[in-house]
């Protein structure tokens, strides 16, 4: 794809929204470690937030190399559809191991479908779809995990 200044607005824009959502999703999973009793489940909670820092920094890469900026906060439309993660912290406050499994499972299900949304929306390039698509690919090996643990 040829990026004249509208396409690199554009994927910026993508890609600033996935970033949101990664933001979100490590500030969940941070605060999911913090309520949760069982110590493997704090462990595995702390490494999904770490993991989503590490797609930050990716995401934040990629943006870089369109000698953009990553410093703008918002993250476009993507970013304002997903507050999943912050709507459901309330549930993490009592403590119920279950509540927190499952808003967990929502939060990464929202996230599975705007990385799914981002890449339909063909503002990428083949170095950014695969970036995507591998963390996508994370993301739902996450869910899978979490998924385990709520049966």
């Amino acid at each position: 794809m040829i990026h004249t200044d509208e396409t690199t607005q554009e994927t910026v824009k993508t890609l600033e929204g996935l970033i949101s959502i990664l933001e979100d999703g490590k500030l969940g999973y941070t605060n999911a470690a913090e309520h949760v009793e069982n110590p493997a489940m704090k462990t595995d909670f702390l490494e999904y937030a770490r993991e989503r820092a590490l797609y930050i920094v990716e995401l934040q890469d990629e943006i870089n190399k369109l000698g953009k900026s990553t410093d703008t906060s918002g993250g476009g439309p993507l970013g304002a559809l997903h507050r999943t993660w912050i709507d459901i912290k309330s549930s993490f406050t009592g403590g119920d191991t279950e509540a927190i499994i499952n808003a967990c499972i929502t939060g990464e299900e929202a996230a599975i479908e705007k990385y799914k949304m981002a890449l339909e929306e063909n503002h990428l390039e083949h170095s950014q779809v695969f970036v995507v698509s591998k963390q996508l690919n994370g993301i739902q090996n996450t869910l899978s995990q979490i998924k385990m643990r709520a049966n």
